[in-house]
Protein backbone atom coordinates (compact mmCIF):
# COMPACT_ATOMS: atom_id res chain seq x y z
CA UNK A 1 0.00 0.00 0.00
CA UNK A 2 2.99 2.23 0.26
CA UNK A 3 3.81 2.91 -3.23
CA UNK A 4 0.14 4.21 -3.34
CA UNK A 5 0.91 7.02 -0.87
CA UNK A 6 2.67 8.91 -3.94
CA UNK A 7 -0.79 9.86 -5.10
CA UNK A 8 -1.37 11.76 -2.27
CA UNK A 9 1.67 13.76 -2.47
CA UNK A 10 1.42 17.13 -4.69
CA UNK A 11 3.54 16.86 -8.01
CA UNK A 12 5.55 20.18 -6.35
CA UNK A 13 6.69 18.43 -3.51
CA UNK A 14 7.23 14.80 -5.71
CA UNK A 15 9.49 17.43 -7.79
CA UNK A 16 11.55 18.99 -4.68
CA UNK A 17 12.15 15.29 -3.57
CA UNK A 18 13.75 14.23 -7.02
CA UNK A 19 15.78 17.67 -7.05
CA UNK A 20 17.21 16.62 -3.61
CA UNK A 21 17.96 12.98 -4.71
CA UNK A 22 19.59 14.43 -7.84
CA UNK A 23 21.81 17.20 -5.93
CA UNK A 24 22.63 14.43 -3.55
CA UNK A 25 23.75 11.81 -6.07
CA UNK A 26 25.87 14.53 -7.89
CA UNK A 27 27.63 15.47 -4.99
CA UNK A 28 28.56 12.09 -4.21
CA UNK A 29 29.77 11.62 -7.91
CA UNK A 30 32.01 15.04 -7.28
CA UNK A 31 33.57 13.23 -4.39
CA UNK A 32 33.63 9.56 -5.86
CA UNK A 33 34.38 9.78 -9.49
CA UNK A 34 35.89 12.95 -9.79
CA UNK A 35 38.33 12.63 -6.65
CA UNK A 36 37.19 16.08 -5.25
CA UNK A 37 37.19 17.78 -1.69
CA UNK A 38 34.16 18.72 -0.04
CA UNK A 39 35.51 22.03 1.84
CA UNK A 40 33.28 23.86 4.13
CA UNK A 41 32.76 27.63 3.79
CA UNK A 42 33.14 30.12 5.95
CA UNK A 43 36.74 28.75 6.68
CA UNK A 44 36.49 30.28 10.02
CA UNK A 45 32.72 29.29 11.09
CA UNK A 46 31.98 28.22 14.25
CA UNK A 47 30.13 25.10 14.64
CA UNK A 48 26.78 26.58 15.49
CA UNK A 49 26.57 29.03 12.36
CA UNK A 50 25.24 28.26 8.87
CA UNK A 51 27.64 26.84 6.17
CA UNK A 52 27.90 26.31 3.05
CA UNK A 53 30.98 24.41 0.72
CA UNK A 54 32.80 23.85 -2.38
CA UNK A 55 34.49 21.09 -4.13
CA UNK A 56 38.33 21.00 -4.62
CA UNK A 57 40.70 18.76 -6.24
CA UNK A 58 43.91 17.46 -4.22
CA UNK A 59 45.94 20.15 -6.05
CA UNK A 60 44.18 23.04 -6.49
CA UNK A 61 45.37 25.26 -4.32
CA UNK A 62 49.17 23.96 -5.24
CA UNK A 63 49.50 23.24 -9.28
CA UNK A 64 51.96 25.67 -10.43
CA UNK A 65 50.32 25.84 -13.64
CA UNK A 66 46.73 25.90 -14.21
CA UNK A 67 43.48 26.22 -12.64
CA UNK A 68 40.11 25.65 -13.97
CA UNK A 69 36.56 27.44 -11.60
CA UNK A 70 33.43 25.95 -12.66
CA UNK A 71 30.59 28.71 -11.68
CA UNK A 72 26.50 27.67 -12.61
CA UNK A 73 23.56 29.85 -13.13
CA UNK A 74 20.92 30.66 -10.65
CA UNK A 75 17.74 28.85 -9.44
CA UNK A 76 17.73 25.37 -7.74
CA UNK A 77 21.23 23.76 -9.48
CA UNK A 78 23.97 23.22 -7.17
CA UNK A 79 27.29 22.95 -7.15
CA UNK A 80 28.33 20.32 -9.99
CA UNK A 81 25.22 20.67 -11.97
CA UNK A 82 24.26 22.62 -15.08
CA UNK A 83 20.49 22.35 -15.96
CA UNK A 84 18.82 19.59 -14.33
CA UNK A 85 16.12 19.66 -16.68
CA UNK A 86 19.15 17.71 -18.75
CA UNK A 87 19.69 15.65 -16.12
CA UNK A 88 16.12 14.29 -15.72
CA UNK A 89 15.15 14.36 -19.26
CA UNK A 90 18.68 13.51 -21.21
CA UNK A 91 21.90 12.03 -19.08
CA UNK A 92 24.19 13.15 -16.32
CA UNK A 93 26.87 14.00 -18.96
CA UNK A 94 24.46 17.04 -21.00
CA UNK A 95 23.50 18.36 -17.59
CA UNK A 96 25.84 18.31 -14.85
CA UNK A 97 29.74 19.80 -14.84
CA UNK A 98 31.51 16.20 -14.65
CA UNK A 99 32.58 16.17 -18.01
CA UNK A 100 34.19 19.35 -17.76
CA UNK A 101 35.92 18.24 -14.46
CA UNK A 102 36.90 14.83 -15.93
CA UNK A 103 38.50 16.54 -18.75
CA UNK A 104 40.29 19.11 -16.54
CA UNK A 105 41.99 16.54 -14.48
CA UNK A 106 42.98 14.67 -17.58
CA UNK A 107 44.32 17.61 -19.48
CA UNK A 108 46.29 18.58 -15.89
CA UNK A 109 44.40 21.37 -14.47
CA UNK A 110 43.52 21.92 -10.61
CA UNK A 111 39.86 22.10 -10.20
CA UNK A 112 37.35 24.17 -8.10
CA UNK A 113 33.85 24.17 -8.53
CA UNK A 114 31.65 26.51 -6.85
CA UNK A 115 28.34 26.66 -5.22
CA UNK A 116 26.73 30.14 -5.46
CA UNK A 117 22.73 29.06 -4.95
CA UNK A 118 23.59 27.92 -1.21
CA UNK A 119 23.52 30.82 0.64
CA UNK A 120 21.47 29.89 3.56
CA UNK A 121 19.91 27.05 5.59
CA UNK A 122 16.60 26.61 6.57
CA UNK A 123 15.35 25.87 10.27
CA UNK A 124 12.07 25.68 11.89
CA UNK A 125 10.61 29.19 13.39
CA UNK A 126 10.55 29.31 17.18
CA UNK A 127 7.20 29.44 17.92
CA UNK A 128 5.09 31.90 19.52
CA UNK A 129 3.09 31.47 22.58
CA UNK A 130 0.33 33.34 23.08
CA UNK A 131 -1.33 33.14 26.23
CA UNK A 132 -5.29 32.23 25.95
CA UNK A 133 -7.67 35.36 26.96
CA UNK A 134 -9.97 32.87 28.52
CA UNK A 135 -7.37 32.25 31.77
CA UNK A 136 -8.27 36.06 32.65
CA UNK A 137 -11.99 35.33 32.14
CA UNK A 138 -14.47 35.97 34.83
CA UNK A 139 -16.16 32.51 34.11
CA UNK A 140 -16.45 29.73 35.97
CA UNK A 141 -13.69 26.91 35.91
CA UNK A 142 -15.75 24.20 34.78
CA UNK A 143 -16.87 25.92 31.31
CA UNK A 144 -13.81 27.49 30.77
CA UNK A 145 -11.87 24.15 30.95
CA UNK A 146 -14.90 22.88 28.34
CA UNK A 147 -14.18 25.84 25.80
CA UNK A 148 -10.21 25.10 26.31
CA UNK A 149 -11.15 21.18 25.30
CA UNK A 150 -13.26 22.35 22.27
CA UNK A 151 -10.49 24.89 21.50
CA UNK A 152 -8.24 22.04 21.21
CA UNK A 153 -9.79 19.27 19.45
CA UNK A 154 -11.01 22.23 16.65
CA UNK A 155 -7.32 23.21 16.06
CA UNK A 156 -6.11 19.45 15.97
CA UNK A 157 -8.43 18.77 13.19
CA UNK A 158 -7.53 21.74 11.63
CA UNK A 159 -4.03 21.16 11.94
CA UNK A 160 -4.46 17.30 10.70
CA UNK A 161 -6.64 18.57 7.65
CA UNK A 162 -3.59 20.97 6.67
CA UNK A 163 -0.95 18.57 7.18
CA UNK A 164 -3.08 16.31 4.61
CA UNK A 165 -4.11 19.16 2.02
CA UNK A 166 -0.02 20.76 1.98
CA UNK A 167 2.69 18.14 3.96
CA UNK A 168 5.20 21.03 3.70
CA UNK A 169 3.45 23.77 6.09
CA UNK A 170 3.59 20.90 9.23
CA UNK A 171 6.31 23.35 10.03
CA UNK A 172 7.33 26.85 9.61
CA UNK A 173 10.46 27.66 8.56
CA UNK A 174 13.09 30.62 8.56
CA UNK A 175 16.43 31.40 6.20
CA UNK A 176 19.63 31.53 7.83
CA UNK A 177 21.89 33.17 5.63
CA UNK A 178 25.64 32.21 5.46
CA UNK A 179 28.40 34.68 6.37
CA UNK A 180 29.67 36.51 3.41
CA UNK A 181 28.07 33.42 1.36
CA UNK A 182 24.54 35.13 1.10
CA UNK A 183 24.59 35.93 -2.44
CA UNK A 184 25.90 34.10 -6.00
CA UNK A 185 28.20 37.76 -6.06
CA UNK A 186 29.14 37.15 -2.49
CA UNK A 187 30.12 33.51 -2.67
CA UNK A 188 32.59 34.60 -5.63
CA UNK A 189 34.18 37.13 -4.40
CA UNK A 190 34.35 35.00 -0.84
CA UNK A 191 36.26 31.82 -2.62
CA UNK A 192 38.36 33.98 -5.08
CA UNK A 193 39.37 35.89 -1.75
CA UNK A 194 40.26 32.89 0.40
CA UNK A 195 40.84 29.95 -2.59
CA UNK A 196 41.52 31.43 -5.70
CA UNK A 197 43.71 34.05 -5.00
CA UNK A 198 45.97 32.00 -2.47
CA UNK A 199 46.47 29.42 -5.62
CA UNK A 200 49.76 28.64 -7.20
CA UNK A 201 48.60 28.31 -10.13
CA UNK A 202 50.07 31.19 -12.97
CA UNK A 203 46.82 30.51 -15.37
CA UNK A 204 43.41 30.35 -14.05
CA UNK A 205 40.35 29.31 -16.67
CA UNK A 206 36.81 30.50 -16.02
CA UNK A 207 33.80 27.95 -17.35
CA UNK A 208 30.82 30.28 -16.09
CA UNK A 209 26.83 29.57 -17.32
CA UNK A 210 23.97 31.92 -17.11
CA UNK A 211 23.84 34.02 -13.72
CA UNK A 212 27.69 32.42 -13.33
CA UNK A 213 28.61 34.87 -15.60
CA UNK A 214 27.16 37.93 -14.04
CA UNK A 215 29.04 36.78 -10.44
CA UNK A 216 32.24 36.67 -12.64
CA UNK A 217 32.07 40.22 -13.54
CA UNK A 218 31.18 41.85 -10.19
CA UNK A 219 34.21 39.68 -8.99
CA UNK A 220 36.09 41.19 -11.45
CA UNK A 221 34.24 44.85 -10.77
CA UNK A 222 35.34 44.03 -7.10
CA UNK A 223 38.81 42.84 -7.43
CA UNK A 224 39.64 43.72 -10.90
CA UNK A 225 43.36 43.95 -10.51
CA UNK A 226 43.92 40.56 -8.80
CA UNK A 227 42.09 39.06 -11.56
CA UNK A 228 43.51 40.52 -14.14
CA UNK A 229 46.99 39.50 -12.73
CA UNK A 230 45.89 35.50 -12.23
CA UNK A 231 43.25 34.87 -14.84
CA UNK A 232 44.16 33.93 -18.04
CA UNK A 233 40.64 33.19 -20.04
CA UNK A 234 36.70 33.01 -19.53
CA UNK A 235 34.63 30.51 -21.35
CA UNK A 236 30.62 32.09 -20.57
CA UNK A 237 27.40 29.87 -21.56
CA UNK A 238 24.24 32.31 -22.21
CA UNK A 239 25.98 34.54 -19.57
CA UNK A 240 23.45 37.06 -18.23
CA UNK A 241 25.87 40.04 -17.17
CA UNK A 242 25.21 43.14 -18.28
CA UNK A 243 28.35 45.48 -18.09
CA UNK A 244 26.32 48.69 -18.07
CA UNK A 245 23.86 47.95 -15.63
CA UNK A 246 26.86 46.16 -13.45
CA UNK A 247 28.69 49.14 -14.12
CA UNK A 248 31.87 47.90 -15.56
CA UNK A 249 34.34 50.28 -16.28
CA UNK A 250 36.41 50.79 -19.67
CA UNK A 251 39.47 48.64 -18.44
CA UNK A 252 36.67 45.79 -17.64
CA UNK A 253 35.27 46.02 -20.78
CA UNK A 254 38.58 46.06 -23.14
CA UNK A 255 39.95 43.07 -20.78
CA UNK A 256 36.96 41.05 -21.37
CA UNK A 257 37.11 41.59 -25.56
CA UNK A 258 40.35 40.02 -25.40
CA UNK A 259 40.01 37.48 -22.82
CA UNK A 260 36.21 36.26 -22.79
CA UNK A 261 33.69 34.62 -24.92
CA UNK A 262 30.41 34.26 -24.58
CA UNK A 263 28.79 30.92 -26.09
CA UNK A 264 25.50 31.67 -26.99
CA UNK A 265 21.86 29.92 -28.66
CA UNK A 266 21.98 30.24 -32.52
CA UNK A 267 20.98 28.17 -34.93
CA UNK A 268 24.42 29.32 -36.68
CA UNK A 269 27.05 26.58 -36.56
CA UNK A 270 28.91 26.30 -33.86
CA UNK A 271 31.55 28.90 -32.86
CA UNK A 272 30.27 31.25 -35.71
CA UNK A 273 30.27 34.88 -34.52
CA UNK A 274 26.69 36.45 -33.01
CA UNK A 275 26.14 40.02 -33.22
CA UNK A 276 26.35 41.93 -29.58
CA UNK A 277 24.56 44.99 -28.09
CA UNK A 278 27.31 45.16 -25.54
CA UNK A 279 30.62 46.22 -25.63
CA UNK A 280 32.19 43.26 -24.21
CA UNK A 281 33.44 40.47 -24.66
CA UNK A 282 32.76 38.50 -28.48
CA UNK A 283 29.45 36.60 -28.72
CA UNK A 284 29.57 32.75 -30.83
CA UNK A 285 27.25 30.27 -31.65
CA UNK A 286 26.55 27.56 -29.21
CA UNK A 287 25.05 26.09 -32.36
CA UNK A 288 21.64 25.24 -30.00
CA UNK A 289 18.26 26.93 -29.67
CA UNK A 290 17.81 26.39 -25.97
CA UNK A 291 19.77 27.69 -22.88
CA UNK A 292 20.20 24.51 -20.71
CA UNK A 293 21.28 22.66 -24.18
CA UNK A 294 24.48 25.43 -24.02
CA UNK A 295 26.81 23.75 -21.61
CA UNK A 296 26.31 20.00 -22.88
CA UNK A 297 28.25 21.80 -26.75
CA UNK A 298 30.01 24.05 -25.22
CA UNK A 299 32.77 21.65 -24.36
CA UNK A 300 33.23 20.99 -27.64
CA UNK A 301 35.10 24.20 -28.14
CA UNK A 302 38.62 24.66 -28.18
CA UNK A 303 38.97 28.18 -26.52
CA UNK A 304 40.27 27.28 -23.23
CA UNK A 305 42.96 24.71 -23.76
CA UNK A 306 43.84 27.34 -27.16
CA UNK A 307 44.35 29.98 -24.48
CA UNK A 308 46.82 27.99 -22.53
CA UNK A 309 49.17 27.35 -26.02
Amino acid sequence: MNHLLIFLIPWKDLNMLLMKIITKYVYELLEKDCNLKKISIPVDATESEPKSFIFMSEDALTNPQKLMVLIHGSGVVRAGQWARRLIINEDLDSGTQIPFIKRAVDEGYGVIVLNPNENYIEVEKPKIHVQSSSDSSDEPAEKRERKDKVSKETKKRRDFYEKYRNPQREKEMMQLYIRENGSPEEHAIYVWDHFIAQSAAENVFFVAHSYGGLAFVELMIQREADVKSKVTAVALTDSVHNVWHQEAGKTIREWMRENCCNWVSSSEPLDTSVESMLPDCPRVSACLMQSHHKTSICKKTQYLPDAIK
